[in-house]
């Protein structure tokens, strides 16, 4: 078959060297009409791709000023430019470089393609004779996405066929586009080496500037690149070798009547003067210094590839955030992340095994405005005997791929109040409570009430008596919850949890709320585990006077083709009665130093937060049993934000009491940022109804922080443990 190939490509180059000498001396049009009536077959005819292209693009995915790059998602480090965007040197230095007569030809040059084939075939100079409209041809269907990689690999193979199909393609599309729109495909899809696809792709990875911005000396060398990337590259250390390609485009250019002989002297004088861009690809190559951002890019792939608008599988997803040329703004704020980084790294540095994660959401929309922890987002490896730290890829902060969360202690609590609200039950139901309190659970281990789990207070002397759901949680009081929660229902309060968002992301969790909620008691104590996002996005809820919302960590995504995608709106149900979610902020203003509008509020947790935010705030702290973990998380009608202080990698570590404050604070202060500059709004006050018989205003008093542990036995909290592995 070899010989028969060869010797059919020697008659081939005579036929068309033959029909080269005859055309000679037609006139130009003429031979391009000859061209185009020749053309087997029609534009209608062509491949989807040739007629509609569908090569691959990077996306783009930016913080939430649509300004700030965080990374790009490429297969191919490639972005489509229109041709008024491209320098004019440039359009006049490819046409030069790789076809002299791209304006006199109708896709096809006969002349061009018999020299080459007889320069092949009698074995002088290897020549292409391909001409731009045929490389764009070529070019499209060796990338085309919707090609299996067979066809692909077909695109490049050295035959007659193909070579004859090329002439086809190109001949018809010459019928229907323009030159300028062909010059301008071409520029979009041609490869320049060092991983860039495009003129866009290229003028960046090695100038750093647009297109459009290109000198004469920078088109050259680039467009002498395209007949071989490898081996002209100046990136791969060939610069005598670009350099003589560049010269080479400068003389054609003089030939072509682009330049003058003087303008391409003054061109090839200049030095190299190369300033090489890497794009960034995928979220371990964020911005430098922004490692952080890593956190929160993962969990916009993360909900991407959940997002039917991107493909019906998980893959075709993940394909098209590689592929598709996606505009993505996201929600990020960058001065919020800056501020959630910056405190999470001063409670706990980089190498600390200890970490503060750190979310924060916006009430109504569900937008995650920051995602934070002392680590750094990277595959680096760490020291011997530190598997996570300071380095991991670990969704530390939203949970998932192994990380079930973190036990969030007293904030819990919130759930059992919202459901004894919603049960008719008014702020002012009143409670002696007592400093253990027998319950009607079980209970073999140490420090149990004959045989009952009997959870006590943290601090008696500041917790025990009569107490209502304002002072009861602004104090944190463990008995009086444990009891509220009894008359209730627990599976009332665990149901309410899953109703605001908290996912059971351990299985011992997820069995018990399944099969045995109505016997949690300790749930309202905090001992399920829980991550910074669920936890803040759930007190968000409540900011949004009971309106749930979907975290979203987008704002828009624009299709490659202008198009909006229609997944940056926000996803929101009610979930709560608007009286019963102001009833509960009313009662979580007591923690943070604050007062009620009843005036009922008498101690708080973590009374420095109202110093720290000056306006309208609420929140509540937790804190698990032995000191374990310590949170707090705090909402304004803007924000609302929450941090967690673990050892993700050893829960039995107990970071110990002493950093609550820290928590506290860290977590105040990531609240001040994200509603500087935004209008003071107040709370709305609950009807009179729900608040229920108030006794006579308190002045409010202002203690140091108290801890607000579980009190849970240590009998029964070796239980849980092992219930939850």
């Amino acid at each position: 078959m070899a010989p028969l190939s060869r010797l059919f490509t020697v008659l081939l180059a005579g036929l068309l060297a033959g029909l080269a000498l005859a055309v000679a001396a037609l006139p130009g049009n003429l031979l391009l009409g000859w061209a185009a009536k020749s053309a087997i077959g029609s534009y209608a005819a062509l491949p989807a791709a040739l007629r509609t292209p569908a090569t691959p693009q990077r996306s783009y995915v930016y913080a939430s000023d649509g300004k700030t790059l965080i990374t790009t998602f490429y297969d191919v480090n490639r972005t489509d430019v229109p041709l008024t965007e491209i320098a004019p040197v440039m359009r006049q230095a490819i046409v030069a470089a790789e076809d002299r007569r791209f304006y006199d030809h109708g896709g096809a040059d006969l002349r061009g393609l018999a020299r080459a084939l007889v320069a092949n075939v009698t074995g002088g100079t290897e020549q292409g004779g391909s001409t731009l409209t045929m490389q764009y041809v070529r070019n499209v269907l060796k990338t085309d996405p919707n090609r299996t990689a067979e066809q692909r690999a077909a695109a490049t193979e050295q035959t007659v066929g193909r070579k004859l199909q090329e002439i086809r393609y190109a001949t018809a599309l010459e019928q229907r586009l323009s030159k300028d729109e062909i010059l301008n495909r071409y520029l979009n899809i041609a490869y320049f080496g060092a991983g860039a696809y495009g003129i866009a792709a290229a003028s960046q990875r090695y100038f750093g500037k647009a297109p459009a911005d290109l000198t004469l000396a920078e088109a050259a060398l680039l467009a002498g690149l395209v007949q071989s990337p490898d081996a002209y590259s100046p990136i791969g250390g060939n610069a005598d070798a670009a350099l003589a390609r560049r010269a080479y485009v400068l003389d054609s250019m003089v030939a072509t009547g682009a330049v003058t002989a003087q303008q391409a002297a003054a061109a090839k004088a200049e030095k190299l003067a190369l300033h090489p861009t890497a794009q960034p690809n995928g979220c371990t190559a964020v911005a430098d210094g922004h490692d952080d951002w890593g956190f929160f890019c993962d969990y916009l792939r993360q909900w991407w590839l959940t997002q039917p608008a991107f493909g019906a599988t998980v893959d075709e997803r993940e394909q098209a955030l590689r592929r598709g040329g996606y505009t993505v703004v996201t929600s990020l704020d960058p001065k919020i992340q800056a501020t959630a980084q910056q405190q999470a790294t001063a409670v706990y540095g980089y190498d600390n095994k200890r970490a503060l994660p750190i979310a924060a959401v916006q009430p109504g929309t569900g937008r995650v405005l920051a995602m934070a922890v002392n680590r750094h987002y990277s595959l680096d490896a760490n020291p011997a005997g530190q598997a996570n730290h300071p380095n991991t890829v670990n969704p530390l902060i939203s949970g998932g791929g192994g990380v079930d969360g973190y036990q969030a202690g007293s904030t819990f609590k919130l759930f059992t109040m919202l459901a004894a609200l919603e049960s008719g039950r008014p702020l002012a139901t009143g409670f002696d409570a007592p400093s253990k309190l027998p319950t009607r659970y079980p209970d073999g281990g140490e420090g149990n009430c004959d045989g009952k789990w009997c959870p006590a207070n943290a601090n008696p002397q500041w917790m025990d008596g009569y107490r209502t759901m304002w002072d009861g949680f602004g104090r944190s009081v463990n008995t009086y919850f444990v009891w509220l929660a009894e008359q209730v229902g627990e599976d009332k309060v665990v149901e309410m949890a899953q109703r605001l968002g908290i996912r059971f992301r351990a299985d011992a969790d997820a069995n018990f709320a399944r099969d045995d909620a109505a016997n949690w008691g300790s749930f309202t104590l905090g001992v399920a585990a829980t991550t910074p996002l669920d936890l803040a996005n759930a007190y968000a809820t409540v900011a949004a006077e009971g309106t749930y919302c979907t975290p979203l960590p987008v704002v828009s995504v624009t299709a490659g083709n202008g198009e909006k995608v229609p997944v940056g709106e926000p996803s929101c149900k009610k979930v709560l009665d608007t009286d019963v979610a102001r009833a509960a902020t009313d009662a979580a203003r007591c923690p943070v130093g604050q007062q009620t509008t009843y005036g009922q509020c008498d101690g708080g947790t973590a009374t420095a937060v109202d110093r720290i935010v000056g306006r309208p705030v609420a929140g509540k702290t937790g804190s698990s049993e032995e000191n374990a973990t310590e949170t707090f998380v705090g909402f304004t009608p803007q924000a609302a934000v929450a941090g967690i202080a673990a050892n993700p990698d050893d829960p039995g570590d107990s970071v110990g009491s002493a950093v609550q404050a820290r928590v506290i604070d860290a977590v105040a202060r990531v609240i001040s940022t994200a509603v500087a500059g935004q209008p003071v709004r107040d709370f709305t006050a609950p009807s009179r109804e729900l608040a229920g018989e108030v006794h006579r205003p308190v002045e409010p008093t202002r203690p140091q922080q108290q801890s607000d542990r579980s009190g849970l036995p240590p009998g029964l909290l070796r239980w849980l443990q092992g219930r939850r592995g």
